[in-house]
């Protein structure tokens, strides 16, 4: 046993030829490309998780300001606001409501409606 664990610790499976020295290093530099693309794999997903949250805040920061926007808006539309800077300019809200005027259209009628 002690002998076995100290060919091991000392790597004699790689260069003895008895046990078949190459069919060990091409399954070590297999592990090794397995690692390489492993940590590749992990780096790039990484890479798209943080693009991801980056994208979130600013999807989050554009919301806010559009309700910002929009509340703004809200508040320079309203009557009080308008009349209040239409003052400022020397006009005054109307104290006579304003009426509907109705048009009537008149139809033409077809060469068939005519003669029946």
């Amino acid at each position: 046993m002690k002998n076995g664990v100290y060919s091991i610790l000392k790597a004699r499976f790689l260069i003895n030829e008895e046990a078949n020295a190459t069919k060990n290093w091409r399954f070590i530099i297999f592990l090794i490309l397995l690692a390489i693309i492993m940590i590749g794999n992990n780096n790039h997903f990484d890479q798209k998780v943080f693009k991801i949250i980056a994208l979130t805040n600013e999807v989050k920061e554009l919301r806010s300001e559009f309700v910002d926007r929009r509340s703004e808006l809200m508040k320079l539309k309203m009557e009080s606001t308008v009349s209040a800077k239409m003052e400022e300019k020397g006009i005054f809200p109307s104290s006579v409501p304003p009426t509907k005027i109705k048009v009537k259209k008149t139809e033409e009628k077809s060469f068939l409606k005519k003669v029946w």
